[in-house]
């Protein structure tokens, strides 16, 4: 991938808006949970390194998902295993902490990387250091109120709130200046999957990508 891709994954992205992370206990759920999910809209596809045999995981959607998808890795905590999951197929790569090593081992192959940060001054230190987009986590304990007040004195840096973000306050994060959401249980249940009810996972899906729209256009017609 060159670094013209890796902008243009950043956009499709940003575009897509919601981001699944998807953690899950047994591999054989990963196909129908991801089915799912693009058959509710949601189309940027967060496979963690939690999940067993996540990087042959990965390689196997890399080929068979359909060219909207946007297949990225997640829990990421090392170079080398960014190294591996972008060969497998994974085309942006997202870390629950910030470590420059990463973001240059995935630079080096063209990939966006997503590290993880807490204060706005890791948020600097990150994008500084050429993160491409910056996941707020755990985002669970600080509200949209934060995005808001960090976009304040740093309006460059694109921030993607992750942990705590639901469908009910989904659009919150949005009109708050997020440029995506990052969404683990409260769109891939546990219960829903255990029950094999991925009719539940895609409802959930459309209700997360319709929160985001409205939000998106209600701040457009505010503008």
């Amino acid at each position: 991938m060159t670094l013209a891709d890796g902008s243009t994954v950043v956009r499709d992205l940003e575009q897509a808006g919601v981001v699944a992370v998807i953690r899950l206990e047994q591999p054989s759920e990963l196909r129908p949970v991801v089915d799912a999910l693009l058959d509710g809209g949601v189309r940027a596809l967060e496979v963690t390194m939690t999940v067993p045999g996540a990087v042959s995981l990965i390689e196997t959607l890399a080929t068979s998902l359909p060219p909207t998808a946007i297949l990225g890795a997640g829990t990421v905590l090392d170079a080398a295993t960014a190294r591996q999951v972008i060969d497998a197929g994974a085309r942006f790569v997202v870390s629950p902490v910030f470590r420059p090593a990463l973001i240059e081992s995935c630079h080096e192959r063209g990939v966006p990387s997503m590290p993880g940060c807490f204060t706005p001054t890791e948020i600097l230190d990150a994008w500084e250091s050429g993160a491409d987009l910056v996941k707020v986590f755990p985002a669970t304990s600080l509200g949209p109120g934060f995005i808001k007040d960090v976009r304040g004195p740093l309006p460059q840096v694109r921030l993607i709130p992750t942990g705590g973000v639901t469908r009910e306050n989904a659009g919150d994060w949005i009109r708050a200046g997020a440029v995506a959401i990052g969404v683990g249980s409260a769109l891939v249940d546990r219960k829903a999957v255990a029950a094999r009810r991925f009719d539940l996972i895609r409802i959930a899906a459309r209700g997360f990508v319709d929160a985001v729209k409205s939000a998106r256009e209600g701040a457009s017609v505010g503008a």
